[in-house]
């Protein structure tokens, strides 16, 4: 583990004249990297499903701030996103997501979470790849240690849905896919990377309404929302290795300085990622433009 514990917003580099788009930008960990990458000279465009909210949450901000509506679980709107889309793009940050939500269906008939955790992102990504310069960076979490993949089952449909599980699984899945996504463009001879960020356990309202969201109450275990988006903008912005795991120095890389870590084993199954990729490259052709 090679720890950065003294390294801050502060440090963030100047990025003036390069373009960012991060989902789920509106609030939370999202917005809070919205609101450091603009401040340092960004123009970050927010991809997300309330436009109003996120014109507001920005408004008065410094910096420059473009508003888009993406909604990543409808494949439908990614696709218009990245048509809609010219020009190069520095950087990706997928970071919307949802936890532990109870069992339902997208207007593409895909599982909710699956489709906003990794399948939305996924279709997202890919078609934006030939534009970006730098890099992809993937939000996840250390849940993804616990996840299970069922690659015959990747949409929920034949097993009893558990949220917490699909939760976990959905979150492996980012974890593969990056170790994919780098072996593809390794191979390829590109220059972009692919990078995971996981903010640890930071307080803010992803799993209010979830069991799991008794953890926010012991303040010792961990992150504020601000540092919890430290790991999201050392991966954004720092020298890193492709496919590197940016995480919380802490115990269980629950809280702390941003650091680089290692995912959990199953998040270093070549084999497996490839296997993932080609079984969500199925799902998503399944779905009719």
């Amino acid at each position: 583990m090679t720890s950065m514990p003294s390294w801050t917003s502060n440090d963030l580099p100047d990025l003036t004249g390069r373009t960012v788009v991060i989902t789920g930008a509106g609030r939370g960990l999202g917005l809070i990297t919205a609101r450091e990458l603009a401040r340092v000279g960004a123009r970050v465009v927010l991809g997300v499903r309330d436009t109003g909210k996120a014109r507001d949450a920005v408004a008065g901000l410094p910096g420059t701030f473009e508003v888009r509506p993406l909604d990543v679980s409808d494949l439908t709107s990614v696709r218009a996103f990245a048509d809609a889309w010219s020009g190069d793009l520095d950087l990706l940050v997928n970071n919307a997501g949802v936890m532990d939500i109870p069992a339902a269906r997208t207007a593409d008939g895909l599982d909710l979470q699956t489709a906003t955790n990794h399948t939305g992102p996924f279709l997202l990504t890919t078609l934006l790849l030939d534009r970006i310069t730098d890099r992809v960076v993937h939000v996840t979490s250390e849940l993804h240690k616990q996840g299970r993949l069922d690659l015959a089952d990747l949409d929920w449909r034949t097993r009893k849905h558990n949220g917490m599980q699909a939760y976990q699984a959905s979150k492996l899945a980012v974890v593969l896919f990056s170790l994919e996504l780098q072996r593809r463009l390794t191979a390829a001879g590109s220059p972009v990377r692919s990078v995971l960020a996981s903010p640890g356990i930071a307080r803010t309202s992803l799993a209010a309404h979830s069991r799991s969201n008794v953890v926010n109450r012991l303040t010792f275990l961990t992150n504020t929302p601000e540092r919890g988006a430290l790991s999201i903008l050392y991966a954004a912005t720092q020298d890193v290795p492709g496919n590197s795991y940016v995480g919380p120095t802490g115990p269980g890389g629950f809280r702390g300085s941003p650091a680089l870590r290692k995912p959990g084993k199953a998040g270093l199954d070549p084999a497996l990622a490839g296997r993932l990729w080609d079984a969500t490259a199925d799902l998503v052709g399944a779905v009719a433009r």
